[in-house]
């Protein structure tokens, strides 16, 4: 049964998959930067790498304004006790990403190849320090190190520790997975076999030590953190484990025979596993002693997240949606080039909008009676289910007139 309490996680957990995966392949191109080397063939994998980010290594970082918008509002004292128990952690973090964009925005107008270097280094120690600080948090949280309560555990080894170092170091290792299984597919798009060659080999590399460096991290956690190990080998977690580590192979696999496409899917399934995973092995309890029930805000505050959640999907993930799908499709181009932006497939007939809109709204009404004057689960459910419903029918209604082909046009079909 899904109680209300659980839908703003459901939420933040997605935004955090999401995040891992699109921001990790983005530190990730910048770790490979870093150990790029010297010399020409070394220039051309920092470029590809840099290009490769131009179009979308902004809009990856709204996943985590996302997700700590949606802790802080419908769980706040979650939020406060991590924010200043991890805050040494979290404020690396937010200074690596600060210098790393300054660095990034800096790059094209760097005066020769001695500023354009040092702009370089700053922006790859950036992308790896990141990272690994957001790591060391998560470990801090799955090892139990973060207590209820303002600043109520300790500031250094709360997030420097075994199960810490062991999560931060993953987490650069699997950024820099990501990053190579997806310049693989772009240097294909680009017909460039040299760059594909040599971040094929990247990834199939960094694919083993990260999987090698999980399995082996199990030990570490097995002695430092021993509820979320045996919830992660026995309990609930154990699905995404073995679903990370499925994931994770098929897509050494996929790479290995240049199939880049689908080894993305991949990589990002084995990823997002882990997280599912280390969610079912942290619940019921979101910190020591605090359940996800009890960390949770006033009914109504819920209610508002959910329903702001689902309205502002309306918006963010077709439009997201639209910028990957240039990105992907190589429309999107960079110095003044040209952009297709009209649609390739048609998505609904103005005939048929107004429709759509008044069947949002009936969506969004039932959706929010259901969630607060009923008190039956299934009513709860049913209410979710109604709230979906709006964000399906509400954003064809909203699409632009001119996006949407005519009933004439299609009739001439």
């Amino acid at each position: 049964m899904l109680h209300l309490y659980l839908i703003p996680l459901i939420f933040a957990l997605i935004g955090l998959a999401f995040y891992t995966v699109l921001g990790g392949a983005d530190f990730g191109a910048g770790f490979w930067e870093l150990t790029a080397g010297k010399g020409p063939q070394a220039q051309a994998v920092r470029e590809h790498a840099h290009a490769a980010m131009a179009p979308v290594w902004e809009a990856n970082h709204v996943w985590l304004i996302f997700v700590l918008t949606v802790v802080w509002t419908a769980y706040p004292t979650v939020f406060g006790s991590i924010a200043s128990t991890l805050s040494i952690p979290l404020f690396i973090a937010a200074v690596g990403i600060i210098f790393r964009g300054v660095a990034y925005a800096l790059r094209a107008g760097a005066a020769g190849p001695r500023e354009l270097s040092a702009i370089d280094t700053v922006f790859s120690i950036s992308s790896v320090l990141t990272p690994f600080a957001l790591g060391t948090a998560v470990g801090g949280i799955a090892s139990g190190r973060v207590p209820v309560g303002n600043a109520a555990g300790s500031q250094f080894s709360s997030w420097l520790n075994p199960t810490s170092l062991l999560v931060g170091v993953l987490a650069v290792t699997t950024a820099a997975y990501l990053a190579a299984v997806f310049l693989c597919a772009d240097a294909t798009k680009l017909g460039d076999q040299g760059l594909e060659e040599q971040f094929r080999r990247r990834a199939l590399g960094a694919g083993i030590v990260a999987g090698v460096i999980a399995v082996a991290g199990l030990g570490v956690i097995a002695g430092d953190a021993d509820r979320i190990f045996h919830r992660l080998t026995s309990g609930a977690g154990l699905a995404g484990l073995v679903i990370s580590l499925v994931a994770g192979v098929a897509t050494l696999a996929l790479v290995w025979r240049r199939q880049y496409e689908l080894s993305r899917y991949g990589a990002a399934v084995a990823v997002a596993a882990i997280i599912a995973g280390w969610a079912l092995a942290q619940s019921p309890l979101f910190l020591p002693g605090l359940t996800i029930e009890a960390a949770a805000a006033p009914r109504p505050t819920l209610i508002a997240v959910t329903v702001a959640v689902l309205g502002g999907a309306v918006i963010l993930f077709p439009s997201l949606a639209l910028l990957f799908r240039l990105v992907l499709s190589g429309r999107l181009a960079e110095g003044g080039e040209s952009v297709d932006l009209r649609p390739t497939p048609r998505l609904v007939r103005v005939s048929r909008q107004g429709f759509l809109a008044r069947a949002a709204l009936a969506c969004l009404i039932a959706g929010i009676g259901l969630l607060t004057a009923a008190e039956a689960a299934w009513a709860h459910a049913l209410g979710v289910v109604s709230l979906f419903g709006f964000v399906a029918f509400g954003f064809p209604a909203a699409l632009p007139p001119h996006i949407v082909p005519q009933a004439n046009d299609a009739k001439r079909h």
